[in-house]
């Protein structure tokens, strides 16, 4: 594997329509290195940013992609195992491979103050607050982020200042590399929203999660700043093993105990209203911000501290931190309205966990009152389609009124005693189509239709808006 060095200007990036990948590619064109790549089929937002950047990308492997020949070949690590003819053909031929983490870690976040978010839940919301706030107080931060928040063009940039946001992920590098991506980055700033276990397919437990975190604690210098929110165990556990910086708290909820290395200092909420559309930002009891925005959920108030924190770090005060979330319009497939009429509301919400899915229903729900809510969930994510955590998915859709599951062909579990057992009255498709003409029965009451899915779920998107578009009003 080639180390990446400043001479490489011709990079290929094989399987450039993932959410990082296609992120990368964006920050290499502008870097300016002449980009190209290819994956399977591409899909909105990323193909619509891809082709917005001028960037040449194939549908599907063909050998005449890499002539001419490369600099480097830049390898995902989504679905690009051995065996795949891309990964065969670049090994066969000797060409100069690396992954996109340690690509972005050397050639991107070298010398820049890297600003890490981390976490099971809320990093790309998280990480999109922060470059919002970076970008309003006009430190023009480079970002990397999951998803495309409503407030920026696009989820990279490259940006004119030390400051760089990245979504750091748990997940593996590549085939090749099997540690956590974000070991890759070296964060001088360092949120962890929170921990549980998740991607099953490759963490048979949390403890093997929390490793993971213990080394990325080991890469964040004695003069950075680890922030932590005050009441999770999962993250305490790893606090215990060793931490070598500061760790500052946020968030709600009762302290369980002082942490070593802690500075004293807590990020808070109060004065929260019912929706958590307005909030006062507290340091230890003392208000410095109010924000009075569009997000619901107590998780997004979570979210909105571990960024105020953040960007505290980097020399952003509060205040003003708070005053730039006041416009933050979200991100693209977080609770993103697609469609609304007179009786019926839809959302596209990117729905990975158990967790998630009961913090975005109870969100909608202080928001919505005695409406009725509708989730209708695929539960695509491998932690999720392997049934790891079914026991969690039973109850985890209480704050709706009925639920739907959506069986793919990825579920490798019974679906069906999932509907049985769920706490609020269940159905399960496996037809598309089928699906689609029952959401688009007239509502008897006003309606949230919430489709969670971290995925394209069969493209039910445009197809169900425009059914609902023809429907009688």
């Amino acid at each position: 594997m080639m180390t990446v060095t400043e001479k490489s200007s011709r990079l290929y990036f094989l399987g450039i329509g993932g959410t990082l990948m296609g992120s990368l590619a964006m920050l290499a064109k502008d870097a300016g290195f002449e980009v190209s790549g290819s994956d399977k089929k591409l899909y909105p937002p990323m193909s619509d940013q891809l082709a917005t950047a001028g960037i040449t990308v194939y549908e599907g492997f063909d050998p005449a992609q890499l002539d001419p020949r490369p600099d480097l070949v830049v390898i995902g690590n989504a679905q690009l195992p051995r065996g795949h003819p891309g990964v065969e053909y670049v090994l066969e031929s000797g060409l100069p491979y690396t992954s996109g983490a340690e690509w972005l870690g050397k050639t991107i976040l070298q010398d820049r103050w890297v600003i890490a978010v981390s976490g099971t839940h809320g990093k790309t919301t998280t990480s999109s607050m922060l470059a919002w706030i970076l970008k309003c107080a006009g430190l023009d931060p480079g970002y990397l982020i999951g998803g495309v928040p409503a407030n920026l063009e696009r989820s990279a940039a490259l940006g004119t200042t030390p400051c760089f946001v990245v979504e750091a992920d748990e997940y593996d590098t590549s085939y090749f590399d099997r540690r956590s991506k974000f070991l890759h980055y070296r964060p001088r700033t360092l949120v962890i929203n929170n921990l549980e276990h998740d991607h099953a397919d490759i963490f048979p437990d949390v403890e093997a999660i929390q490793q993971q975190f213990h080394l990325l604690l080991r890469t964040v210098p004695a003069s950075g700043l680890v922030l932590v929110p005050v009441a999770d165990e999962h993250v305490d556990e790893v606090l215990r093993r060793g931490c070598w910086s500061p760790v500052g708290l946020f968030g709600s909820g009762r302290i369980r105990h002082r942490i070593e290395r802690d500075t004293g200092e807590v990020m808070h909420a109060r004065d929260v209203t019912a929706n958590s559309s307005r909030f006062n930002v507290c340091i230890n009891d003392v208000q410095v911000g109010t924000v009075d925005w569009s997000l619901l959920g107590q998780h997004n108030v979570n979210n909105a501290l571990a960024a105020i924190a953040a960007a505290r770090h980097a020399g952003v005060a509060p205040s003003v931190a708070a005053e730039a979330l006041s416009s933050f319009r979200g991100v693209k497939r977080r609770m993103e309205l697609i469609f609304e009429d007179a009786k019926v509301r839809v959302y596209d919400d990117f729905a990975h966990h158990p967790t998630a899915i009961r913090s975005t229903l109870q969100g909608l729900r202080k928001a919505v009152g005695s409406d009725e809510i509708l989730a209708v969930i695929e539960p695509r994510s491998h932690t999720m389609s392997l049934g790891t955590l079914r026991h969690d998915l039973v109850n985890c859709c209480s704050p709706a009124d009925s639920a739907i599951w959506f069986r793919g062909d990825n579920i490798k579990w019974d679906l069906a005693s999932l509907v049985d057992e769920c706490v609020v009255p269940a159905r399960m498709f496996d037809d598309l189509d089928a699906l689609i003409e029952h959401l688009a029965k007239p509502a008897k009451q006003r309606r949230h239709i919430v489709i969670m899915s971290n995925g394209a779920f069969g493209g039910i998107y445009p197809r169900l808006v425009a059914r609902l578009a023809r429907s009688p009003a």
